[in-house]
């Protein structure tokens, strides 16, 4: 794998899921940002429901990923957005059985004032596969 975790006591430790910092080598795969779409009807799946959301984001990701010769083990760095911070540890719990704490990609997440479709979460992403 095309990747080295950065970890450092001279900067704050991960607070969730993810690492202060990833080296990375190889050809580069940029994910657009997924929403919570059934890639076979369109529709919004878990509407309200940000676990169910977030679900079908790492699902959808995964699948572009895959398309690319990547895994979500590929992902270097994610940005996650919600509409409503508070939503943040259902999303994270869901997003915790995707990227274990060791190896998990580093992150940012924001909170903004709204998503496309109006859905709850989206999530973008960085992969580097071996070129």
């Amino acid at each position: 794998m095309p990747r080295k975790i950065i970890r450092t006591d001279a900067a704050p430790a991960p607070v969730g899921p993810y690492n202060q910092a990833i080296a990375a080598s190889g050809q580069l795969v940029f994910v657009a940002g997924q929403i919570p779409l059934d890639p076979t009807t369109g529709a919004i799946v878990g509407e309200g429901d940000v676990a169910a959301q977030t679900q079908q984001v790492m699902a959808n990701l995964q699948a572009v990923l895959e398309a690319a010769g990547a895994t979500l083990n590929s992902v270097v760095k994610t940005t996650v957005f919600l509409s409503d911070m508070n939503n943040f540890a259902a999303m994270n719990a869901v997003y915790a059985q995707h990227f274990d704490d060791a190896t998990a990609p580093a992150r940012a997440c924001v909170e903004v004032s709204r998503l496309p479709k109006d859905v709850l979460v989206e999530i973008d992403c960085i992969a580097a596969i071996e070129a």
